[in-house]
């Protein structure tokens, strides 16, 4: 029994566990909304673990990417420009091992693969990128080509 009056349905309650909320689904009990129960268990771990955060800034001397990827090692991430100059930034976040003698009380923290791809400008010089991670913060550097100013040329105007 709830210690605190449910206004939402049938939502979890208890005033002890601030974690004890289920999340209300607005589109619960339509007709769409059970479809996603029966995708199978890999697609909704890839989709969960898919938004791997990722921010790209521009600097003048190149463009930095900056993805947050706690908990991954350098080994388990990929960074590889394809053809056409698209950057590809791609992992895959193993699930813990469970052991038989468990008991689990929650599990929120998604394991699944991810990718995001990024087109780069054309003054990016893709054969000179640069990669780090530190602390889970993995780091992409695209150098940029110098952007050559147009020559101006003066013509004296004769008369």
């Amino acid at each position: 029994m709830s210690l605190i009056p449910s206004f939402f349905g049938n939502r979890r309650s208890n005033v002890f566990d601030p974690f004890s909320l289920d999340i209300w689904d607005p589109f619960e009990g339509f007709p769409f909304s059970s479809s996603v129960a029966n995708f199978p268990s890999s697609a909704r771990e890839t989709s969960a673990f898919a938004n791997a955060r990722i921010d790209w800034k521009e600097t003048p001397e190149a463009h930095v990417f900056k993805a947050d990827l706690p908990g991954l090692k350098k080994e388990e991430v990929k960074v590889e420009v394809e053809e056409g100059g698209v950057l590809q930034i791609s992992g895959e976040r193993s699930k813990e091992q469970e052991e038989k003698n468990d008991k689990w009380h929650r599990v929120e923290r998604s394991g699944g693969k991810f990718l995001r791809r990024f087109r780069l400008p054309e003054n990016a010089k893709t054969d000179q990128v640069k990669a780090s991670m530190e602390n889970g913060v993995l780091t992409v550097s695209v150098p940029k080509e110098e952007v050559k100013k147009p020559e101006v040329k003066s013509i004296e105007i004769s008369g």
